[in-house]
């Protein structure tokens, strides 16, 4: 029988192998449109541009409507959304537009998407599994979005980017097909997510969330931990927005490494390689480094994402890098994941999420159009080494907030520890 949590897994594989695809193969789309690079960088932009205004009134929607209704409402729009696209493609008409639309509202779906599925693995697994959980996710995440998704992405921008965005729109729907299944899953169940049986669920039971859009913020706002964390995330949000709008510059021909799209897919999908052995290692390595030690690592691996490319470095110690980034975005995902869900009221937990997700990601628009400016004046060299020096500056600003940072989590880690040890059997 499948779990209530199998359910949801199940719409974020689909999704995040649309994910995948579909950010890997939007700039590549506008590049082959005849994009100047201006254009393509912007591409980034417009696909993250919600965070910053559509953010909290997305946590408001998930905390009203449930994540499992927004689940199949959102992957549902975003298939639409590539289906046009395609058409687009298919008679070679307002091509550049169409990405740029496209890349709006995928970025408009994802913030209900990814709220959504934060907010919904509580809701199908016990307390003591939050950590199992949110790891399996991320390495799905890792599988889906950043393996298999960029050089399927590749493969089929070989073939035509009409192949690329109709299965793109395929697993969308797939997507909103398993949201729907879980929407009737929940629905037929009245067990408590706090009960022993992992397969229980609390929507039916949780009170109404109390009004307010901008509740979330004020709560994440008044927690100290979460919002240091979320104010680091979005320091590193900057470096990533950067990267992702610029890099496709740098390494598809004719940028400095000269690779064609499907070289191209598989170099952002080494980053997976990191992600996966990181997700399956989070549990065991908590137990022997500290949970603030593990997140000090990502923002060294922010460094490792830009500095070899800003350098010139030949291709393997850029993929070493994009590798060691990948292990380190997934390692901070789950910790900073877990102690969100540990920290915040379930009928809060949407827009809390939300409300960290308007700061930190927002700022990657903000990275990609301060790059998208810069490539029109700057070698693409000398971005990737002002990045590294803010990399280099954010490292050293954790490192200096360290000791604080870990007497806080090892409180909060104790006390979820007791509230665990004290729930009934059930």
């Amino acid at each position: 029988m499948v779990t209530l949590f199998g359910r949801l897994w199940a719409s974020a594989c689909s999704s995040n192998l649309g994910d995948g695809i579909t950010l890997t193969a939007l700039p590549l789309i506008a590049l082959a449109a005849g994009a100047s690079a201006g254009e393509v960088a912007l591409v980034t932009t417009a696909a993250t541009l919600a965070w910053p205004l559509c953010g909290l009134h997305a946590g408001w929607i998930v905390d009203r409507l449930s994540p499992q209704v927004l689940l199949t409402l959102a992957n549902g729009t975003r298939g639409l959304a590539l289906l046009g696209l395609t058409l687009a493609i298919a008679i070679d008409a307002f091509v550049v537009p169409a990405v740029m639309t496209t890349a709006l509202a995928y970025g408009v779906a994802e913030t209900l998407v990814d709220t959504s599925l934060i907010a919904g693995i509580p809701r199908t697994v016990t307390p003591g599994q939050l950590t199992g959980a949110n790891a399996k996710v991320e390495a799905t995440i890792s599988v889906a979005n950043e393996l298999a998704g960029p050089p399927l992405a590749g493969f089929l921008l070989g073939a035509a980017g009409l192949a690329a965005a109709a299965v793109g729109s395929g697993l969308y729907a797939l997507a909103a097909v398993a949201g729907l299944s879980l929407l009737l899953a929940m629905r037929q169940r009245s067990i408590p997510a706090a009960s022993s049986d992992s397969d229980a669920e609390a929507g039916g039971d949780e009170e109404p969330p109390p009004p307010g859009v901008r509740d979330g913020l004020r709560y994440l706002w008044a927690d100290r931990l979460q919002r240091e964390l979320t104010v680091l995330t979005a320091a590193m949000s900057l470096i990533w927005g950067a990267w992702t709008a610029t890099f496709v510059l740098y390494a598809v021909a004719p940028g400095p490494l000269g690779l064609d799209t499907v070289a191209y897919g598989w170099v952002l999908a080494a980053m997976a390689v990191g992600g996966i052995l990181a997700a399956s290692l989070v549990e065991r390595l908590q137990t022997r480094i500290s949970t603030t030690a593990l997140l000090f690592i990502d923002t060294v691996g922010t460094i490792g994402l830009v500095l070899p490319a800003g350098l010139g470095a030949p291709l393997p110690v850029i993929v070493a890098g994009v590798v060691f980034a990948g292990a380190g975005s997934t390692v901070w995902r789950v910790i900073v994941a877990v102690i969100r869900q540990q920290a915040t009221p379930l009928p809060l937990l949407g827009r809390v999420y939300s409300a960290s997700r308007v700061i930190s990601w927002g700022a990657l628009p903000l990275g990609s159009a301060l790059a998208a400016v810069a490539v029109e004046f700057l070698d693409i060299r000398t971005v990737f080494i002002i990045a590294s020096a803010a990399a280099s500056a954010i490292c050293v600003w954790f490192a200096f907030r360290l000791r604080s940072l870990h007497t806080r989590v090892s409180e909060l880690e104790a006390n979820t520890e007791t509230e665990i040890s004290i729930q009934p059997n059930s």
